[in-house]
């Protein structure tokens, strides 16, 4: 992965200046005369998409470990047994980022930059679901651009999912133009280097993605799923993510602080166990390409709520944590918002819901989907075969269950922010998934708290408290 060059830095820079300078809105300064008031509309497309590879980044650092892809290695841990902790970094790195994109969105609108529109609004919406599948409710249809509202309404969980699904569909329809007034600026954009096809087979692998969330709903259309999946991403070369950082990838800076006994970024027992043949009885040889082997030679994870059980201090490596050898976690490492083998686990599916007439289908993805995420990985050839051809994985299309594609899918979307989202669609039914020890409540967590940041700026609409066990609207029938 090439570096970023001095260019992409400046440019960033003036991104970063465009801030939060429109109207007087929920998430206005006051004005600063030494920052520009009206940056470049490139300017705002470099911060937008940096910051929406940084936001895929900082979700998954927390939901990570409701997930049980991480844990802490000390016992009791505030995320690790649900108690409520202030994710208040997130939600206004989220805001701050919708925000720059309402600028964007309207500067576009103004001047006829279609493609810079359509990208807009695509990110505008993956950022929106951030937040609405995180807390639930929130602020939009007031937040941004709306004169003199410092404390606007929250929009109800479902309105979120559709105001989503609307930008994302205007986003498609933007993207297919080429009469653009000003084109995408390959140095400025950060995730697909200018390419508008490649940020329409986003918006349209976007879509797949939010259209399949639903599966518990009645109006869920695995067809509507298919066809999106069908207008986007044919190979692994697709994939949206972002490779610009101050420093280095922050995935990898939990390994470097880790080997400065800095802990952080351990795996939890409960993925590792599910990757390296204790729960099915088959070494996943992507396990290798994420972590390396403890002290005693093993792969060994720490159980959530447990900590690190030692016998050594658990500065010592005897369990497994995240590594700089992972082409998904080194110095260097894109942040990735889509991967083409997710959207085969989509399709996988979506096929296999529509019927009988789709297993042949939803078997084919399935198995697409384990082999892109070996590649991904770069896995060896031969031990991708050797896994794929196993029986334990290649069951025939007579008896593919959507626990395999769940199953699969858990181990290929390590660390990604969607994640989570998946383990609250299938209910936590993944083998041995167990409750984290000392959790503070009885079931399984399925949203966080609002944030006491928001509570301070915007508390008489924050609604009330529920459990952190209370489904979320599309998490339920």
């Amino acid at each position: 992965m090439k570096k970023y060059n001095k260019i992409a830095i400046i440019i960033l820079l003036a991104g970063f200046t465009g801030m939060t300078q429109g109207c007087k809105d929920y998430f206005d300064l006051n004005e600063n005369p030494n920052l520009v008031q009206q940056p470049p509309i490139n300017a705002l497309l470099s911060t937008a998409t940096h910051k929406a590879g940084l936001n895929s980044q900082r979700f998954a650092s927390f939901n990570a470990f409701y997930a049980q892809y991480q844990a802490s290695p000390s016992a009791g841990g505030a995320t690790d047994t649900y108690q409520i902790t202030d994710n208040s970094s997130q939600w206004d790195n989220a805001y701050y980022a919708m925000a720059d994109l309402s600028d964007m969105i309207k500067k576009a609108e103004a001047s006829g930059a279609t493609e810079h529109l359509g990208v807009g609004e695509l990110l505008m919406a993956y950022t929106l679901g951030l937040v609405a599948d995180t807390w639930g409710s929130a602020p939009y249809s007031e937040a941004f651009g709306v004169e003199g509202i410092l404390t606007p309404k929250y929009d109800s969980e479902e309105a979120l999912y559709q105001t989503s699904l609307t930008l994302i569909n205007q986003s498609i329809v933007n993207l297919q133009k080429t009469t653009a007034t000003i084109k995408l600026d390959a140095t400025a954009d950060l995730i697909h280097k200018g390419n508008r096809q490649a940020w329409l087979k986003t918006a349209y692998g976007i879509q797949a993605r939010f259209l399949n969330k639903i599966s518990k709903k009645s109006t869920y259309n695995p067809a509507s799923v298919l066809a999106a999946v069908d207008k986007s991403y044919i190979s692994g070369t697709d994939d949206a993510g972002m490779a610009v950082f101050s420093g280095i990838n922050p995935w990898a800076q939990l390994a470097v602080s880790n080997a400065s006994n800095l802990l952080g970024g351990w795996l939890s027992e409960n993925f590792v166990d599910h990757m390296n043949g204790v729960k099915y009885g088959l070494l996943d040889p992507r396990i290798a390409k994420i972590t390396d082997k403890t002290v005693t030679g093993t792969y060994k994870g720490t159980r959530n709520g447990a900590g690190n059980l030692g016998p050594a201090a658990n500065t010592v490596h005897d369990e497994n944590y995240v590594s700089l050898i992972s082409p998904l976690t080194n110095r260097t490492s894109p942040l990735f918002v889509l991967n083409y083998f997710e959207l085969k686990f989509i399709e996988a599916e979506a096929a296999f819901r529509s019927g009988v007439s789709g297993r042949a289908r939803a078997y084919t993805a399935y198995l697409a989907g384990i082999r892109a995420s070996m590649d991904k990985l770069e896995v060896s050839a031969v031990d991708r075969e050797a896994y794929i051809t196993n029986p334990i994985v290649s069951v025939g299309e007579a008896n593919l269950t959507l626990s395999l594609i769940f199953k699969e899918k858990y181990a290929a979307t390590y660390l990604s922010e969607d994640a989570w989202n998946d383990v609250r669609r299938n209910d936590y039914q993944y083998k041995d998934f167990k409750m984290p020890e000392g959790a503070v409540i009885t079931g399984f967590i399925r949203r966080v708290a609002y944030p006491s940041a928001e509570r301070s700026k915007n508390g008489v609409n924050v609604p009330a408290e529920v459990s952190l066990d209370t489904p979320l609207w599309w998490d339920k029938p």
